[in-house]
């Protein structure tokens, strides 16, 4: 099935890609402001160029007591490098690092950007490093001139800025606005984006307006209601939405494969809802044809069927019978000749014990195997005689009329014995009961059976149309 684009797609193609192109650009710039702090520790380490230039949108600055930590590191190695590890000044500086250490612990300043984990992946480190048990502890022990002295100055430096300063870096300050919220100036840069978007949306609207004229404004604008995700502030990352339809109707983006499965399991939930409801209310309305007596009202009496649409002016039931009678009598009673015969038989038998004498001649010689032969042939003489004339009675004018005023008796005796209150509550009560277990064991069959199999086949039905 080709796909088809909408007018304004067909007429500016190339406008609508560059559209389409810009879209997706800012998709992935908001994809990127959404995700930046939880990355920006990723980025801090691979990319730093990334976060000097995008931690001001966030409002983001180095958080003041880590960064006073840091240079305090920077001042000690300084200050090593200088007068060498066992100078008075060496030790000054050791004792403002301790004691900036238990500032550092006291406080906690990670808590604030949610960086509580790295600070205690620090303290786990450094009481790896010393061997103490708490993290007091280990940086007075850290930063002290015996343990560095013993340990190696250079080694243990080399450690804080391999294991621990990243960590120490990504702690941050992050500014608040005048709502108390967060800074966040990616609107700034969402601006220019919103303003394209609005500007295509207003003549989108305005040719949708020209082409009806019919349609309001608001209706206008709602056959395009997709687009509206690209203008808002707030639910950004909706605006996948939007991006998606229109890489799709500018043949960038093929949503075929994606589309044909939603629809697919769309239709295939819902033909095995509609399939159960249609199914389940047919069997309810015969059940309530039941209850009410329509059924036998309409068997019996097709006249009374007002308002009925006739298809052939044919009285379907009676023609039914009667191509039943026929089928019984030429096709069903020849191949069941023999049973009758010995049914004929064992009834004529029945008949001769019962007869006075009838033990006498059964000690006379000769006579005691002839009574079985004669009654044999006796019934099967019977059953021709009877099945030849009741066939000729079928092709006989006079017969046939017997037959019909046979069947219009049987049926207004038959009707009779159904006005009958125990016979109609019995009747009706078996019918339901059995068009109930077909309503049980359709909905069954349609569970087991699955709506993905019958749509299956409707695909490959499609695909040998195709062929």
């Amino acid at each position: 099935m080709p796909k088809l684009k909408p007018y304004f797609e067909r007429r500016y193609p190339w406008r609508e890609r560059g559209i389409a192109i810009l879209a997706l650009i800012n998709l992935i710039l908001v994809l990127f402001d959404a995700t930046y702090l939880y990355s920006r520790d990723f980025y801090l380490q691979t990319m730093p160029s990334i976060t000097r230039l995008y931690d001001p949108v966030k409002g983001i600055q180095p958080h003041p007591e880590t960064e006073s930590y840091l240079a305090q590191v920077a001042a000690l190695e300084a200050q090593v490098a200088l007068t060498g590890l066992q100078s008075p000044q060496t030790a000054r500086e050791l004792a403002r690092m301790r004691a900036l250490s238990q500032m550092l612990i006291e406080d906690n300043p990670f808590a604030a950007a949610d960086k509580s984990s790295q600070f205690e992946t620090i303290k786990q480190r450094l009481r790896v490093r010393t061997g103490e048990t708490f993290a007091r502890d280990a940086f007075a022990r850290f930063w002290s001139q015996s343990y560095l002295t013993q340990a190696g100055w250079q080694q243990e430096m080399e450690f804080w800025q391999a294991r621990i300063r990243p960590l120490m870096r990504t702690n941050y300050y992050r500014s608040v606005n005048r709502l108390d919220t967060p800074t966040n100036h990616f609107w700034l840069l969402d601006l220019p984006f919103v303003v394209i978007f609005a500007l295509d949306l207003w003549a989108r609207v305005t040719r949708i307006r020209r082409r009806y004229p019919y349609l309001s404004w608001l209706e206008a604008i709602l056959r395009r209601w997709y687009d509206v995700f690209l203008l808002l502030p707030f639910w950004r990352l909706l605006r996948i939405l939007p991006v998606s339809v229109r890489l799709y109707h500018t043949g960038l983006l093929n949503l075929d494969p994606l589309r044909a499965e939603a629809q697919r399991d769309f239709v295939i939930s819902f033909a095995a809802e509609l399939t159960e409801m249609a199914g389940i209310q047919i069997v309810e309305q015969m059940q309530n044809s039941i209850r009410n007596g329509d059924v036998f009202r309409w068997l019996l009496h097709p006249e009374l069927r007002k308002p009925y649409v006739q298809v052939n002016n044919v009285n379907e039931v009676s023609a039914i019978a009667s191509r039943l009678f026929r089928i019984g009598v030429y096709d069903v009673l020849p191949k069941v000749q023999p049973d009758i015969e010995d049914l004929i038989h064992h009834s004529l038998m029945g008949t001769l014990h019962q007869l006075p004498g009838n033990r006498l001649l059964r000690h006379i010689p000769g006579l005691r195997h002839a009574g079985k032969n004669q009654t044999r042939k006796l019934a099967k003489a019977i059953f021709n005689v009877t099945y030849n004339n009741l066939t000729n009675s079928m092709q006989d004018p006079v017969g046939a009329e017997l037959t019909a005023r046979l069947g219009r008796n049987l049926r207004d005796a038959l009707e009779n014995e159904l006005q009958k209150k125990h016979n109609v509550q019995e009747i009706q009560s078996l019918l339901i009961d059995m068009l109930e277990e077909i309503k049980i064991n359709y909905v069954k069959g349609i569970t087991e059976a699955g709506s993905e199999q019958l749509l299956e086949k409707a695909e490959q039905l499609h695909k040998r149309i195709r062929h």
